[in-house]
């Protein structure tokens, strides 16, 4: 993307949001637009700032973290989602991604790792800390209900599309999917298109996701 990537910073202590903005305000290419204490207050300051990414807390009292990205996402052009939380044990990080995030960061990752990952997910790609998240991932593979419900939407893709899958689960990018299975990037595109349309998904760590549910990996 060009231009500065605006930011809204969501978490229910002070002290947290004034760290955060400082740090990031003062990050060439990156503006703090506006701020929130709950997840209520974090829809009225997307409706006013229309950030690209959003650096969402999961627990707050009134609307969660959860909760507040499962509508963002549902929103016409949301913005990315960046879910914060203390514990990398914490299960509601699993949901959070479910609903839609495009990654989460621990809160007491390095200021020049937060700013690398918010200008990471304002271009698409998502930030995942791959220790934690492989863990997270087995343990929702682990839920023989998410296995099921995984197996049956992937019938709904042609086998081309589900090779797409397993390359996005395994975190390759366009570029090396295309080399990967000989094709050009423009139909990479279009297969990561058809398989967000198809399964109705918001963004490529759901289809990842939803592989290591079916247990493509």
């Amino acid at each position: 993307m060009t231009g500065s990537v605006r930011v809204v910073i969501v978490d229910d202590d002070p002290l947290v949001r004034t760290v955060l903005t400082t740090m990031l305000d003062g990050d060439d290419g990156i503006t703090v637009v506006g701020e929130a204490a709950d997840g209520a207050q974090a829809l009225i300051a997307v409706d006013r700032h229309a950030p690209d990414v959003v650096l969402m807390d999961i627990r707050m009292p009134g609307v969660n973290g959860i909760t507040a990205t499962e509508r963002l996402r549902r929103r016409p052009r949301p913005p990315e989602i960046i879910v914060l939380t203390t514990f990398d044990t914490d299960d509601h990080v699993v949901r959070a991604l479910r609903a839609g995030a495009s990654g989460f960061l621990l809160k007491d990752t390095p200021p020049e790792r937060i700013s690398q990952a918010v200008r990471a997910v304002a271009a698409g790609h998502p930030i995942l800390s791959p220790g934690v998240t492989r863990r997270l991932m087995r343990q929702v593979a682990d839920e023989a209900e998410a296995y099921e419900r995984a197996r049956v939407s992937l019938d709904a893709l042609t086998p081309r599309e589900r090779e797409v899958v397993v390359a996005v689960a395994r975190g390759r990018s366009n570029a090396e999917i295309a080399t990967d299975l000989l094709m050009g990037v423009t139909t990479v595109k279009a297969h990561v298109s058809h398989i967000l349309t198809k399964l109705d998904l918001g963004n490529r760590t759901q289809i990842a996701l939803l592989a290591h549910d079916a247990r493509l990996l």
